[in-house]
């Protein structure tokens, strides 16, 4: 997951490949939740692992269920049977409404001692309908803020079954959902009525919650979508295991990926069919009306580019609110303007998602109108198209969606804001879109810091790459590491031995992590730190085929998003096109007292005076070797760090960096 201030997507062009989506948002934190209302006990696979999840389940665990975490997507919950919890308790559930409102009903009509908060958009999402129809019942339920909206208290009731019960259904309908899971704890000796007063909106959502219901053991009987009817003698029951299907919502942006940019070959997506339980499936039919081919099989669906530009549509999107959003970005690329209607759910969201579903775009240049429930986006042709900073309002969706227009015909760049947002309900969705998006290597950027030995060079790139977002790769390592493979394989770093030291240098799987260094999943930072190990380096390096194998293996770490690279020739040799190019310097004197700090802080002994001797010795072999000497490139800048920190010099680096980039303040 990008944990970065930002990041900063270069132009896109292609896609192709296959993903495997994560679990449902919807399904998980439902399932959660009756697993732990139930009798016995439930093991969830291919659970979603987000925000929302684990503030879902950290409640459960508050709440004195029992909760063993497997493998990844995998848990165990030993429900409450139907009890109230035994405990009080505090519960945090971050800007997760499918955990806020169920969770307030489900324990406002068991009873007990609780409050419930969240983050600060959380306690501006309106939960005061579904608080009515709850008092109405007889629950017992305070606000600790503003009216009708969390945080909120909650203690024991005095229920009155009597009656239906009405609940408002055109504003959010988590609120319908929140009491039909709620409501069977208490549908004992009679059946309990729900009185839907107004459109219920987001009806595919109450679809999954009433599927959902029944393999838990309750049926309820619906007439249309304005009563609900659960049954006497309702009881939660295990159903012992349940898979959860990959989230609809989330392919939203792969199909819209492939029907944007798959041409050569077809996007795949594993783990989700046409025959989903969720509504926002349905999105695959507006795709297809905007000209995406799409194929559909069971737990697979394969997408191409069909019309280009796509077609401009005009659809009531209350049945797909979620996904809604992907058409939104769509739209640009559209040959009309479209028109979402039927959208007055956005307003409620983790954030306002009309307006910032406007702003945005008007950030990259279309024409858009938006009404109460309504938006309508202009298309934007080649040459109007300009690189912005996307702001995401702590909203995963629209982070998502604004990554589409990395794939904008003007071939600019995009930059999303507080990337790790996504990780409300896909962490690694940015890794996702990388691995099958495609773009010509030149347009993925690369940075280069260049410079002598101990000028803090790795440190300082290590730092860089961490605040962009990019891979990083350590040049210095490539022939330490090759040589330490080398010897691992049983051959002899010798002339003899180099065609087959070349072919393995080749195909190297290193990669560089957290500040470390690895052969596939083997680190090997200390093992190539030794002195026998920077001897056998320096023999590989005198073997021209294995240099010329290391070029292409670096050449190779340049992929999307973006590369820092460090070394002694990167500006000059392997990348000599990047964008920037810097070579990092100190004085002689400041590297071998840094030097010095280094050996003593490991218990050997040095002298100052030797250690300055040795690095104006190694400068003077660096400059002057006949292949790729040390120098800076003639477009480098120059940075002297001898009296800089590490901080100072980063931020030097950034600052140049963001300098050349096309974004507006």
């Amino acid at each position: 997951m990008y944990a970065t201030e930002f990041l900063d997507l270069p132009p896109l062009e292609t896609a192709a490949g296959e993903v495997t989506l994560p679990g449902s948002k919807s399904i998980s934190n439902r399932v959660l939740l009756l697993a732990a209302l139930s009798e016995g006990t439930t093991a969830v696979h291919d659970l979603l692992d987000s925000d929302d999840t684990r503030v879902m389940l950290d409640a459960l665990v508050q709440l004195g269920c029992g909760v063993r975490r497997g493998g990844p997507g995998q848990v165990e919950i030993d429900g409450l049977g139907g009890q109230p919890p035994a405990v009080s308790a505090r519960l945090f559930l971050g800007n997760a409404g499918t955990a806020m409102r169920p969770l307030t009903a489900a324990l406002a009509v068991l009873g007990g001692d609780f409050v419930l908060e969240g983050v600060p958009r959380m306690h501006e999402r309106p939960i005061g309908d579904l608080v009515d129809a709850l008092r109405a019942l007889g629950c017992s339920i305070g606000y600790l803020g503003n009216q009708g909206y969390p945080p909120l208290s909650i203690g024991r009731p005095t229920l009155k079954l009597g009656a239906p019960i009405p609940v408002r259904g055109d504003v959010s309908s988590q609120f319908l959902t929140a009491l039909l899971m709620a409501l069977p704890l208490v549908a004992v000796e009679r059946a309990i009525v729900i009185e839907v007063q107004g459109e219920l909106i987001s009806r595919p959502y109450i679809e999954i919650t009433l599927n959902l219901l029944r393999r838990f053991g309750i049926t309820v009987e619906r007439e249309g979508w304005s009563r609900f009817t659960i049954p006497a003698g309702s009881r939660y029951r295990s159903p012992g295991k349940l898979h959860v299907e990959a989230d609809a919502s989330s392919a939203s942006y792969f199909i819209a990926l492939g029907a944007m940019a798959a041409t050569d070959r077809p996007l795949v997506i594993r783990g989700l069919g046409e025959d989903s339980i969720q509504g926002d499936i349905r999105f695959v039919d507006a795709a297809r009306q905007m000209g995406a081919l799409v194929e559909g099989g069971a737990n697979r669906m394969t997408i191409r580019r069909g019309a280009w530009p796509l077609k401009a549509i005009d659809i009531d999107c209350n049945h797909i609110p979620d996904a809604a959003m992907t058409l939104a970005t769509m739209a640009l690329f559209a040959d009309g303007p479209s028109t979402l209607r039927n959208i007055a759910s956005w307003r409620v969201k983790e954030t306002d998602r009309i307006a910032a579903m406007a702003i945005e775009s008007r950030k990259l240049g279309a024409t858009v109108e938006e009404g109460p429930d309504w938006l309508r986006i202009h298309p934007l042709p080649a040459g109007q198209w300009r690189a912005a900073r996307i702001h995401t309002y702590d909203d995963h969706r629209v982070a998502m969606c604004f990554s589409l227009a990395a794939f904008n015909p003007d071939g600019l760049p995009v930059r999303i804001e507080d990337p790790k947002c996504v990780a409300k309900t896909f962490p690694d969705y940015f890794e996702t879109l990388f691995s099958v998006a495609g773009t010509p290597a030149a347009s993925i950027p690369v940075l280069c810091i260049d410079g002598p030995t101990a000028s803090g060079k790795g440190t300082v790139a290590a730092a860089v790459a961490a605040r962009l977002g990019y891979h990083f790769l350590d040049s210095g390592a490539m022939y330490r590491v090759t040589a330490l493979a080398a010897t691992r394989a049983g051959l002899a770093i010798a002339a003899e031995q180099e065609p087959a030291i070349a072919a393995l240098a080749r195909t190297l799987p290193v990669r560089f992590a957290d500040g470390r260094v690895f052969i596939g999943h083997d680190d090997v930072t200390d093992a190539i730190r030794t002195e026998e190990a920077g001897m056998n380096a320096s023999r590989v390096s005198a073997l021209p085929s294995v240099r010329d194998a290391l070029v292409a293996l670096q050449l190779g770490f340049r992929r999307l998003p973006g590369l820092v690279a460090d070394g002694r020739d990167m500006g000059t040799v392997i990348f000599p096109q990047a964008p920037l190019k810097i070579f990092l310097t100190a004085s002689a004197q400041t590297r071998a007292e840094r030097r010095y700090k280094q050996l003593i802080a490991k218990g050997i002994e040095a002298r100052i005076v030797d250690l300055r001797a040795g690095l104006e010795a190694r400068d003077l072999r660096d400059s002057s070797r006949p292949v790729a000497p040390l120098k800076p490139a003639p477009d480098a800048l120059l940075l002297d760090n001898s009296t800089a920190t590490i901080e100072q010099s980063v931020a030097e680096v950034i600052g140049w960096w963001q300098a050349r980039q096309p974004f507006p303040a």
